[in-house]
């Protein structure tokens, strides 16, 4: 079982990698790509918000369970927004 600071450093890593790909990729591109780019990074920090309080959610039953759920629910949103990210 992922302890949450592991997974919380998992996290803050995976996602801290794409939006910085998608920076990249931001200085890169042509103005009227700046707009979708803006939007993924905006999106990746929503999400990232959304895992951090599943990960802290206390009430939960089975935590060992939970948070293998919370950390394939995170690797699954990272290959989301790398897809999308190699779609600009």
């Amino acid at each position: 079982m992922a302890s949450k600071k592991q997974l919380k450093k998992d996290l803050n890593n995976r996602f801290g990698e794409i939006i910085d790909g998608v920076l990249i990729n931001q200085s890169a591109a042509s103005e009227d790509l700046k707009d979708k780019t803006e939007e993924l990074v905006d999106e990746i920090i929503a999400e990232f918000d959304q895992q951090i309080e599943q990960i802290n959610k206390k009430d939960v039953e089975n935590r060992g369970k939970h948070l293998k759920e919370v950390k394939s629910s995170i690797n699954k949103k990272a290959d989301e927004f790398i897809k999308k990210l190699n779609n600009f």
